[in-house]
C-alpha cells in the first residue's frame, strides 16, 4: 500500500485531503453543526407550526360544518322537497368559513335531490369514493361507539391547491340528508410558505454567525499554533536559541512549555557536541602539527638512506626501503588530516583563475608519470575559473585512484553541459578498466576511511583522498558521483561536476563571512581558531607548507613526487588491484625543512592566519 493510499485509508484521511488548512477544517465544522441544528431547529418549528395551524382551520371548519348540519338540514320537515333542501345548503354555505356545500336527500316521493351551495364549482364528484363510503356506512351501536354516523374529513389537491373535505350524515328515523363540504386551504398555505422563507432567513443568518464565530475561535487557536509553527521552523534553521512566550494554562499553553524545554535541551546538548567536535578537531589539527616537526626530521633521513640504499647491506636494504615507504605514507596521512580539518573548520578558501581545463589535465598526469597509463580526451581552449590547485588535488585522487584499483588505461574525457538550474558546467570523468566497485560498496566510496572490507585490510592509500577530492570539489559549488560503467570492459567512473565561473559562489562566500565577522563584533574572526587572530586549525608559527595535497612538489634533487594515490615511483607503472578498496588522498611529500619554516614550492601564503597554501 503507497503512502498516499495509507493516509487516505485512515479515519479522517479523506477530510485533511478536501480540507487542507485547519482553519478552513474548523470553519467547515462549525458551518456544518450550526446548518444541522439550524435545520433540525426550523424543520421541528416548521411541522409544529403546520400541524397547529391546519388543525385550527380544519377544526373551525369542520366545526362550523357540523353545527350547520344541525341547525339547518336537521330542522327540515319529514316530508322536504328538493326546494326545501337547496334553502339549506344556502343557508349552510352562508357563514365565516367560506366553504363550499353538498346536501344529498331522497324525498318522501322517492325522488333523490343534490343540492349546491356556495362560491365554487364543487360538485358530489369532487368526493373521494372512500369518504362518501365512510359517510354512509352505519356502524353498530354499543358502549364503544354511541353514534351509528360520524363527521368524516380529508384533505385534497385540486388544480394544485389544497382543500379540505368533510361530510357526514345526519341520525334520525327515515331517509335522512348527507352532507358535503370544501373548504380552500390556500390561506394557510401562503401563510406556512411565509413561515418556511422566515425559517430559512433565520438558517442562513444562523450559518453565518457560526462562520463568524468559527473564524474567530479558528483565529483564537491558530494563532498560537501559527507561533509555534514559526518556532520550530526557526530552530530547524539552526536558531536554538528560539522560544515561546506561554500564557494561560490550557492545552495549548502546556504545548508551548514543552517546546521550551525541548529547544532548551536540544540547545545544550547542540552546544555540548559541537564543543566535543571542536575539541577534537583541535586534537586532530594539534597532532598534525606537532608531527610535522618530527616528521620533518625523519624525512631527511629517510632520503638519505634511500640516497645510500645501494651501498647498504642487502640484508638492511628492504627494511630500509619500508622505512622510507611508510614514511612517506605517514607524511600524507599528516598532509591529508590537516586539509581536512580545514574543511572541517570552514578555513579552506578558493583562490580563483582563468583555467585551460585540458593544459590542467595534462598538466596533473605528467607531473606523476602517467602519460602513458592515461588517455584523454580534451579540447584545448575550454576555459574555466576555478581553484588550479585545488582542481589538481581532485584530478589527482580521481585518476591516480582508478590507477589504483581499476586498470590501466585509463580514460579521463572532459567536456561542458548544463546544470539543472542552466548554468554553464565543467564535466570531467574518469573512467577504469578494472572490475567496478561493488554496489553496497557504491554509497560510502566519499566516505573517511571507508574500506571495503570489514577488516579493514592495510592499503598504501590513507582513506582520505576521495574525501578530499568531494570537499575540494563541493568547495567550488560542484560534486563528484560514482557509478560503475556499462559499456564492456569499463569498471568504475567517477564523473566531476564543476561550475566554469566559480566567482560568484567565492563572493557570496566572502559576504557571508563579512556578516558574520560584523555579527561576532569589531575584532572577530572567521574560523574556527580562537578569537583575536590567533593560530587556527591548520596555522602554527614557523609552519610554510599547508599539506593538502597538493601535487608537483619536489625532492631535494627537483625530481617530481607522487601523492598517496600515485605509485611510489614514476617507472613502477601503475599497481593492479582486486576492486576499489577505498579512497586514497594524494598529498605532498615535504622536503627536508632545515629552517623549519618553509616545504619547498607549497609554501603557506597566509591572510588574517587562516592556515590556506598559495597556489
Amino acid at each position: 500500500m503507497s503512502v498516499k493510499e495509507a493516509r487516505s485509508s485512515r479515519p479522517g484521511g479523506w477530510l485533511a485531503g478536501v480540507l487542507p488548512t485547519l482553519r478552513l477544517r474548523l470553519a467547515v465544522v462549525f458551518a456544518l453543526v450550526a446548518l444541522t441544528a439550524a435545520v433540525s431547529a426550523s424543520g421541528i418549528a416548521y411541522w409544529i407550526n403546520r400541524d397547529a395551524v391546519l388543525t385550527r382551520a380544519q377544526n373551525a371548519a369542520l366545526n362550523d360544518f357540523r353545527q350547520a348540519m344541525e341547525d339547518h338540514a336537521g330542522r327540515l320537515p319529514a316530508g322536504y322537497d328538493c326546494g326545501q333542501l337547496r334553502d339549506a345548503a344556502a343557508r349552510m354555505a352562508d357563514t365565516t368559513q367560506n366553504y363550499q356545500v353538498v346536501l344529498i336527500g331522497g324525498t318522501r316521493a322517492g325522488e333523490r335531490c343534490t343540492a349546491l351551495a356556495g362560491a365554487g364549482d364543487f360538485t358530489l364528484a369532487d368526493v373521494p369514493e372512500a369518504l362518501r363510503r365512510a359517510v354512509g356506512e352505519r356502524r353498530e351501536v354499543d358502549s364503544a361507539n354511541p353514534y351509528p354516523y360520524h363527521l368524516y374529513w380529508q384533505r385534497i389537491i385540486r388544480d394544485d391547491d389544497p382543500y379540505l373535505v368533510g361530510g357526514a350524515k345526519l341520525m334520525g328515523d327515515g331517509p335522512t340528508p348527507s352532507g358535503y363540504l370544501l373548504k380552500s386551504l390556500v390561506p394557510e398555505r401562503d401563510d406556512l410558505n411565509s413561515l418556511a422563507w422566515s425559517l430559512g432567513i433565520a438558517t442562513a443568518l444562523a450559518l453565518l454567525g457560526a462562520m463568524l464565530l468559527a473564524q474567530a475561535a479558528a483565529s483564537t487557536v491558530l494563532r498560537p499554533v501559527r507561533r509555534l509553527g514559526d518556532a520550530a521552523r526557526r530552530l530547524g534553521e539552526g536558531k536554538l536559541d528560539t522560544r515561546l512566550r506561554v500564557s494561560g494554562t490550557d492545552e495549548l499553553a502546556q504545548l508551548s512549555r514543552t517546546f521550551n524545554e525541548t529547544a532548551e535541551s536540544l540547545e545544550h546538548r547542540v552546544a555540548e557536541l559541537s564543543a566535543r567536535e571542536a575539541a577534537s578537531r583541535r586534537f586532530v589539527a594539534d597532532m598534525s602539527h606537532e608531527l610535522r616537526t618530527p616528521l620533518t626530521a625523519i624525512s631527511a633521513v629517510t632520503e638519505v638512506l634511500e640516497e645510500e640504499q645501494e651501498n647498504l647491506d642487502p640484508m638492511i636494504a628492504p627494511a630500509v626501503q619500508l622505512v622510507v615507504s611508510e614514511t612517506r605514507r605517514l607524511g600524507d596521512l599528516v598532509e591529508n588530516l590537516m586539509e581536512v580539518t580545514r574543511f572541517d573548520a570552514g578555513t579552506a578558501k578558493l583562490v580563483l583563475d582563468d583555467v585551460d581545463v585540458a593544459d590542467q589535465v595534462t598538466a596533473c598526469i605528467d607531473a606523476r608519470a602517467w602519460l602513458d597509463a592515461v588517455e584523454l580526451d580534451a579540447d584545448r581552449g575550454l576555459m574555466a575559473r576555478l581553484d588550479p590547485r585545488r582542481l589538481d588535488v581532485i584530478l589527482a585522487n580521481l585518476i591516480g585512484n582508478a590507477l589504483k584499483h581499476g586498470g590501466s588505461p585509463v580514460r579521463v574525457s572532459v567536456r561542458t553541459g548544463r546544470s539543472a538550474s542552466g548554468a554553464d558546467e565543467l564535466l570531467v570523468e574518469v573512467a577504469d578498466h578494472g572490475p567496478g566497485i561493488p554496489e553496497d560498496v557504491l554509497p560510502h566510496v566519499f566516505d573517511r576511511f571507508y574500506k571495503a572490507s570489514a577488516s579493514r585490510p592495510r592499503s598504501e592509500g590513507s582513506g582520505l583522498g576521495l574525501s578530499i577530492a568531494m570537499e575540494n570539489a563541493m568547495i567550488h559549488g560542484g560534486t563528484i558521483t560514482a557509478r560503475n560503467g556499462t559499456e564492456p570492459g569499463i569498471g568504475a567512473v567517477f564523473t566531476l561536476r564543476l561550475p566554469r565561473d566559480a566567482s560568484e559562489l567565492t563572493e557570496e562566500s566572502e559576504r557571508t563571512e563579512d556578516a558574520g565577522r560584523k555579527a561576532r563584533g569589531a575584532g572577530g574572526r572567521s574560523g574556527a581558531g580562537p578569537a583575536g587572530g590567533g593560530p587556527g586549525p591548520g596555522d602554527r608559527p614557523g609552519d610554510g607548507g599547508d599539506g593538502d595535497g597538493s601535487a608537483g612538489t619536489e625532492n631535494r634533487d627537483g625530481a617530481p613526487r607522487e601523492g598517496g594515490t600515485a605509485p611510489d615511483r614514476p617507472d613502477a607503472g601503475p599497481s593492479q588491484g582486486a576492486g576499489h578498496a577505498g579512497p586514497d588522498g594524494p598529498g605532498p611529500d615535504a622536503g627536508p625543512d632545515p629552517q623549519g619554516g618553509e616545504d619547498g614550492p607549497g609554501r603557506d601564503e597566509r591572510e588574517d592566519g587562516e592556515g590556506e597554501g598559495g597556489r
